[in-house]
């Protein structure tokens, strides 16, 4: 604890606490430090107890996704407030987790917003790594139904899935399309030079014409 106080950069908190990320820590240097710790799980669990942000990144560095019970991620996922450590305990623990299946489903029908968007992130990574089985025209209906009054966390990972839809699934594109530009969802996303609009027409549209120029 002592060394990450020593890491802290107040500019970094500055830029960081705008996204709503209590932390100034440079994740490089906070990648270094993992590399140096290696796995080490028990020390993992008790970094992620002190409920400081750049300890429970460090703390998703350093574990093994694979020891921790369902339970226990469903708690840690409810436990998660800064969206740094939401996204990263999804993208670097549950997606390994022998349980990311049944937390996908039980989180999706979360009443919380921030959890049930967790579920989404899972759902948009089988959509494009294991659709076998997914009801995808179902899926588009609840997106349909429900993105455009969803919560900012929410909304973000339905529109992730739509697009993965849109992108991985040429019979459902058009219709994923369509949804993208009837409901307008970040189609005013401030975007950088270079990089990708997530407004999904634009997202799907840009990587299918990347897949086909790469073929």
């Amino acid at each position: 604890m002592a060394e990450l106080a020593g890491l802290e950069d107040p500019k970094i908190r500055e830029v960081n606490e705008k996204h709503g990320d209590d932390h100034g820590v440079n994740l490089g240097k906070l990648r270094a430090l993992a590399k140096r710790l290696k796995t080490q799980q028990e020390l993992a669990r008790r970094l992620w107890e002190t409920d400081d942000t750049a300890a429970r990144l460090l703390a998703i560095l350093i574990c093994r996704p694979k020891a921790f019970e369902r339970d226990e991620l469903d708690v840690m996922i409810r436990q998660t407030r800064a969206p740094k450590v939401h996204d990263w305990l999804v993208n670097y623990v549950v997606k390994k987790s022998p349980h990311a299946e049944e937390l996908r489903l039980a989180w999706s029908a979360d009443p919380d917003p921030v959890v049930a968007s967790a579920g989404w992130a899972l759902t948009a990574e089988r959509v494009a790594k294991k659709p076998e089985g997914l009801d995808l025209a179902g899926l588009l209906d609840v997106i349909e139904a429900e993105m455009k009054d969803a919560p900012d966390r929410l909304q973000w990972a339905m529109n992730h899935c739509l697009a993965q839809i849109g992108i991985e699934h040429a019979e459902h594109r058009a219709r994923a399309i369509d949804i993208g530009e009837r409901l307008q969802v970040l189609k005013d996303y401030p975007t950088s030079p270079g990089c990708t609009s997530p407004f999904a027409p634009v997202w799907i549209t840009e990587m299918v014409r990347r897949q086909h120029a790469g073929t």
